[in-house]
């Protein structure tokens, strides 16, 4: 046997100190890593980065332990585990106290700070990129970043956060990304390859626990794809064929198309019955699912109302999925939950009523609750208490709360505009739910059947791999600030065109402005190398450098005699000034010239490069111009002596805030518009401008807060007619115009008056109304660390007002 080489006993001692690490960590779980999982952190243990992209209850999740449990082996180092929804991250923070202890695991969602230098600390995705912005001292030792539900970065709102944050990380810091199955999968690793350097892409389209899919048409539940054959197949099953038949319509025929936006012409034919002859009614379906063994269940029915009237339906049957002994778990639990909420509180948020439906196994889960109710809901589900859940779409995001099975009441949802037919990737994220690992042999999706039901359509949707994911990122006015003050303005047009957006564009630009970074990185190397003590060198290196091209130029020409002594006076002048140069008596002076001579060779390349890449250069860099004119035209930035654009006084204030109306923000606070707001005035100002107006909100009069909020609103819309005049003549889309159609309920909650007084003279429920007091907080609290002393003080005097009664009462201790 031969000896193996010094490269061969490296490899094999590295296999030999990682396979300890990954047993260890398998012996803290309670099954065998699947291949997937042990692929990803076999590549984490090796210090690379990491994409995983698997079904929703695939255990993706295992793999950003591995993380943890890697990080908590050395001394000191962290890990930050970032979520895009506070539920999310209330659940993984609760999950890391479990197994780390408490003074181990922070959480930082914005208006929640526990623990923050924790060593394992779970946040919101706008959190860790603020601190990057703010160069926090909790990144440092930061070894870790899980990004959960990475395909987020596809939002309109808020996916350009996860990019920042990834173009932003400290080279050194490994990423964990975590994905659902998405069909671009190995384009989004390539940029990640770009942009962090190494990455494995690691994709998984098994789900652990199969999905048996169904089509419920009467008291029938028929598979919908054919299974008389001895392999799966994605035929339709035959029987579904025969009932669209028997409806009198040829599936080989031309479809008929319904309304526009609807799933009526995508998975239906003709006209759509209701309730017709083909659907059971909430409670029949309930009892089916219970017969069947196919509870716990969760319902999505894509509709606020309809999941509140679903639950109501319920309880009027008289239906009941619980035990004795489960009711009382379940009341004992709530009643612990909720013991800070007054009786007053509870009754107008229909605490009764909602408590009857928990105990006997049914609850709703969409984004009007109370977060507090939400929560609760979450852990019954979780503990087995709850045996029906009927849902809207949110759910499908992140929240653990997988079921036995999952039913579609319709393929179709309202996207705030206009009912449109669910995708394949959301029909992928939405049926990923059924099937608990370790407790179902198999899952189950059930499509409930209506008439004019197209099957071929619907097997489609079930079989069709998921979405693409598309970047959302653009340059806003907080964001230009922030890296032209941090980075200068060529440096910042460079980290735009690494963003994901520029690589979908043209991803040869996005490698060219990494190799751009890297030539930076070590022209600051030669740089440092060819320093001299006695003075300039690279001045001296200058001077040589134009003697030799002088001396090549007379050489290749045929010069007259005139202009030899003249391209020769020159060159004895310049021979003079280098002699004369402090640095040429330096004792090592050939070593410094070496390193000069590289780092002019290189500069070189890096000039032309920028050449290449300014060619190239696309939308992403284009509208960061346009941001920049805008800002330097307002005086948020300025010219130095040197021509180079730095942030100014306001600059810098702009610099903190975040968010959809950020210049509008700190364009009032620089004209002092709010000076004579009081607490609940400014509150109310604070909520016309995180809300966001829905269409029938506009031309709408409302009634407005007494005091000096009606002058102050006025001049504020100005502003940003003002600035939309502004955005127009740069070819930029601004925010829409201010709406101050909760500001009398935000300055009535403020000023004390009771939920149930603020909620009857708004058409908005309490979750939405709850949900909104943060945003307004969040505001209030940026305002209150840029604003003068006198505003501050009440910025922080409204924050008090406003953080009071179900707005702080929250299940996570």
């Amino acid at each position: 046997m031969t000896n193996p080489s010094p490269s061969e006993r490296y490899a094999l001692s590295r296999q030999q100190r990682r396979q300890p690490r990954i047993a260890e960590f398998q012996a803290t779980i309670r099954f065998d890593l699947d291949p997937f999982q042990r692929a990803a952190c076999g590549a984490l243990d090796e210090g690379r980065s990491v994409l995983v992209a698997a079904p929703t209850g695939a255990g993706k999740t295992i793999v950003a332990e591995f993380a943890v449990f890697l990080a908590m082996q050395e001394s000191g180092d962290k890990v930050f585990y970032t979520t895009p929804i506070k539920a999310l991250s209330n659940q993984k923070y609760q999950e890391f106290v479990d197994a780390w202890g408490a003074d181990q695991v922070g959480l930082l969602t914005g208006d929640t700070n526990v623990n923050s230098s924790a060593r394992i600390v779970v946040m919101t995705t706008e959190v860790l990129r603020n601190m990057l912005y703010a160069d926090s001292p909790l990144l440092d030792r930061l070894a870790y970043v899980v990004m959960d539900e990475v395909h987020y970065l596809a939002d309109r709102f808020r996916g350009a956060v996860w990019e920042e944050v990834i173009i932003h990380l400290p080279e050194a810091v490994r990423l964990v990304s975590l994905s659902a199955t998405v069909s671009n999968a190995e384009e989004f690793g390539d940029w990640l390859q770009a942009v962090r350097g190494d990455t494995d892409v690691i994709v998984s389209e098994e789900r652990p626990v199969p999905l048996e899919q169904h089509v419920l048409v009467r008291q029938k539940l028929l598979d919908l794809f054919d299974s008389s054959g001895q392999a799966a197949t994605h035929r339709v099953n035959p029987e579904l064929k025969q009932l669209a038949r028997a409806s009198g319509r040829s599936l080989g025929g031309r479809s008929q198309r319904g309304q526009r936006g609807s799933d009526r012409g995508r998975y239906h034919r003709g006209q759509q019955g209701g309730q017709g002859s083909g659907r059971m009614d909430r409670p029949e379906l309930v009892a089916m699912l219970q017969q069947k063994h196919l509870l716990p269940a969760i319902v999505f029915i894509f509709s606020r109302a309809g999941c509140d009237q679903a639950v109501r339906q319920l309880l009027r049957s008289g239906l009941r999925l619980t035990e004795a002994h489960e009711r009382d778990e379940i009341r004992k639990i709530v009643e612990a939950r909720v013991r800070t909420f007054r009786d007053e509180d509870l009754a107008v948020l229909g605490y009764w009523e909602w408590l009857e439906g928990l105990q006997r196994g049914v609850a709703a889960h969409h984004a009007g609750m109370l977060p507090a109710f939400k929560e609760i809901v979450e852990e019954l589900f979780q503990q087995k208490l709850l045996k029906v859940v009927f849902a809207t779409e949110t759910l499908a995001l992140g929240v653990n709360m997988p079921a036995r099975s999952v039913v579609l009441e319709k393929l179709e949802k309202f996207n705030g505009e206009a009912r449109v037919p669910i995708t394949p990737g959301e029909y992928t994220q939405l049926t990923g739910r059924a099937g608990r690992r370790g407790i179902d042999v198999e899952g189950h999706s059930v499509i409930q059947w209506v008439e004019g039901l197209d099957p071929e359509a619907v097997a489609a949707l079930a079989s069709r791999r998921s979405y693409p994911m598309n970047s959302s990122f653009k340059p806003t006015y907080n964001m230009a600030v922030n890296l032209i003050d941090q980075f200068g303005r060529e440096r910042t047009r460079q980290i735009l065109e690494l963003s994901f957006a520029q690589f979908q564009a043209d991803r040869a630009v996005v490698d060219l402005a990494r190799t751009l970074r890297k030539q930076e990185e070590s022209l600051s190397g030669y740089e440092q190398a060819m320093r001299c003590h006695l003075g300039d060198f690279a001045e001296y290196a200058g001077i040589r450098r134009k003697i030799a091209e002088l001396e090549r130029s007379q050489a290749k020409g045929n010069p007259t005699h005139a202009q030899r002594e003249r391209m020769q006076r020159e060159i004895t002048g310049l021979r003079k000034a280098l002699r004369a140069h402090p640095c040429h008596g330096c004792a090592e002076r050939e070593a410094h010239a070496r390193w000069a001579e590289r780092w002019w060779r290189l500069r070189k390349e890096h000039d032309q490069l920028q050449s290449q890449i300014r060619t190239r250069t696309g939308q992403v860099a284009k509208r960061f111009d346009r941001v920049t004119e805008v800002l330097e035209r307002l005086g948020y930035l300025e010219r130095d002596r040197h021509g180079a654009l730095v942030s100014t006084p306001d600059g810098r204030i702009l610099k903190r805030i975040y968010g959809e109306r950020d210049l509008l923000v700190a364009e009032c606070l620089r004209r002092g518009l709010w000076t004579e707001l009081d607490a609940p005035g400014l509150a109310a100002m604070a909520a016309a401008l995180v809300y966001e107006p829905r269409r029938d909100d506009r031309g709408v009069e409302y009634r407005l807060p007494r005091g000096g909020f009606r002058e102050a609103f006025a001049r504020t819309s100005d502003v940003w007619s003002e600035l939309d005049d502004l955005e127009r003549d740069h070819r930029l889309n601004g925010p829409e115009q201010p709406s101050p159609a909760l500001a009398q309920a935000m300055h009535a909650w403020a000023r004390g008056v009771p939920l149930g007084v603020v909620l009857e003279d708004i058409e908005l429920a309490a979750g939405d109304f709850v949900r909104l007091t943060k945003q307004v907080i969040d505001l209030l609290d940026q305002i209150s660390i840029v604003a003068d002393s006198a505003l501050a003080v009440r910025a922080r005097d409204a924050i008090d007002g406003v953080r009071r009664g179900v707005v702080i009462d929250t299940v996570v201790s």
